[in-house]
């Protein structure tokens, strides 16, 4: 009896087993998410359809030749967007680098043909998902991170009212934690390294472009630390950093050694802004809490970490801009840099028009310098 039943559960958990791999292997059959779900022979719904069922049992290749098929012969098809789109989305579903960048050009043809499509949000969410799954962590090239950022916003800009619309808007505040913190750890190596001119730099881009960033009070404490230690031409700027730890972030554990160091500079201390208690307090509710072996598998995994980032308010509309050194002198530090270029006619013309041309009147020549005469030829 013993051995019966050993035998019957070793064949239930065999065909668990059997179950797992032949899902894991592709046998799964994954429903398509833009199917035509009218009922007619047409020879171009046919094909369709065939090539939505070998793109649902990942037979992409097949999928993808049927459905080119379908959008060679039958160019005037109703069906043809649903064709475009569903040969997108195999490379999509494909993965991979190579098949995120063919998905990619896929969908930008997509939404340049059909703009207005219901199906063009969709397009442009996918392609921002797709740079978004290739971001690499804080600490690496933030290339694809930026080309997420811009994406995203895309949707945002193209497509403000698309269900895909607060979705995006998560994403795009996970991507900016990612560029925040890439560009924190810049400024907190120049920090430790005291090179407080170029801390201050990279510590005040961040601070006024990433609000949201987790580590905001932190910066803008660094950020005061660096102005404090660069001398008394850079009080006020100090001020203004531990001005907005104890206004915008009122919870911070820095918030009371922002007071102190405001009392000693003898600088008003400003009250806590409302609306920056009730985004703390929600975010402190609503963050993410990291499991018992996150650390560790954080080692192996490729992506970053995103579960400190902001979960309400807006997300920064552009990318972050290199600004003027803090160590320039004049009103334009700080500033962000810029690349316009302007032209003007001269009205007065100055030194130019009064002196004498110096090309009019060149350099006169060096005197050839004299041969020393030759030793006398002794006689033969």
């Amino acid at each position: 009896m013993p051995n019966r039943a050993s035998r019957f559960w070793l064949s239930v958990l065999t065909a668990v087993l059997v179950a797992g791999l032949l899902s894991s292997c592709g046998f799964r059959r994954k429903k398509y998410e833009n199917p035509i779900s009218r009922d007619t022979m047409q020879p171009d719904k046919i094909l369709f359809d065939k090539a939505i069922r070998d793109l649902e049992r990942g037979r992409y290749d097949v999928a993808r030749l049927t459905l080119q098929t379908l959008i060679s012969t039958y160019d005037s098809s109703e069906f043809l967007a649903k064709a475009k789109l569903a040969l997108a989305d195999s490379w999509f579903r494909e993965g991979g680098s190579a098949g995120y960048a063919n998905a990619e050009a896929e969908y930008k043809d997509f939404i340049l043909f059909y703009p207005m499509l219901e199906e063009a949000a969709e397009a442009q969410q996918k392609i921002c998902m797709m740079r978004y799954r290739q971001m690499e962590k804080p600490d690496r090239d933030a290339d694809q991170a930026m080309k997420a950022d811009e994406e995203c916003r895309a949707l945002l800009a193209q497509f403000p009212n698309s269900k895909f619309a607060p979705q995006v808007q998560q994403l795009l505040r996970n991507i900016q934690e990612v560029l925040a913190e890439h560009e924190y750890r810049a400024g907190n190596f120049y920090f430790t390294k005291g090179s407080y001119v170029a801390s201050a730099n990279r510590l005040q881009g961040l601070t006024d472009h990433y609000p949201l960033y987790s580590k905001a009070d932190e910066s803008l404490w660094k950020l005061g630390e660096s102005y404090t230690r660069l001398g008394a031409r850079f009080t006020g700027n100090a001020a203004q950093a531990y001005s907005k730890i104890v206004q915008y972030y009122p919870l911070s554990p820095y918030a009371e050694d922002a007071r102190k160091k405001l009392a000693s500079l003898e600088q008003p201390i400003p009250d806590p802004d409302p609306v920056a208690m009730n985004r703390m307090k929600y975010e402190l509710a609503n963050r993410e809490k990291p499991g018992m072996m996150s650390h560790f598998w954080g080692i192996f995994r490729k992506g970053p970490d995103v579960s400190t980032a902001a979960k309400s308010g807006a997300p920064a509309n552009s990318l972050l801009r290199p600004t003027l050194p803090v160590s320039v002198p004049g009103e334009t530090a700080g500033t962000v840099l810029g690349s316009d270029v302007t032209v003007s006619t001269v009205s007065d013309g100055g030194a130019l028009d009064t002196l004498p041309d110096a090309r009019q009147n060149p350099p006169p020549a060096e005197p050839a310098k004299q041969q020393p005469p030759s030793p006398p030829q002794p006689a033969r």
